[in-house]
């Protein structure tokens, strides 16, 4: 299942805080689960002291993006599916199969995270505990 730009079309886009700059950057990435649904999730990632968002789940097989090795080779920054392999620039959302994943843009305002999300107007949320 190929991501596209188009697949929330229809909806707008919002800034949607998503947490503090100060705890977001401890982890180089997360999963932000979104309460429209697991399709709708957010991974992003705090790399080279930058934010970047990209669609959660992996557009070959719908992989966990977030759980995804980082790896940088000159300067460019791209995250590795833990299920096949694919590997995807996570500025640019490129794949060198032809695979693409939805980007998000990010902005850091007020000691905030934002990002601009097109989804139901919800909040994105963490998991719930069990």
């Amino acid at each position: 299942m190929a991501a596209e730009n188009s697949r929330r079309s229809g909806v707008s886009e919002e800034w949607r805080c998503v947490g503090p700059v100060e705890q977001l950057r401890k982890q180089k990435c997360r999963r932000l689960y979104a309460e429209a649904g697991r399709s709708q999730d957010v991974a992003l990632f705090y790399v080279g002291e930058k934010f970047y968002a990209l669609e959660a789940s992996c557009a070959h097989a719908e992989g966990p993006l977030d759980q995804g090795d980082i790896e940088e080779l000159n300067g460019c920054y791209t995250v590795v599916c833990p299920l096949h392999f694919y590997e995807f620039n996570i500025s640019t959302g490129k794949s060198e199969s032809g695979l693409r994943q939805q980007t998000y843009e990010v902005k850091q305002e007020d000691d905030n995270v934002y990002v601009k999300f097109g989804c139901e107007p919800v909040h994105l949320r963490r998991p719930e505990r069990k």
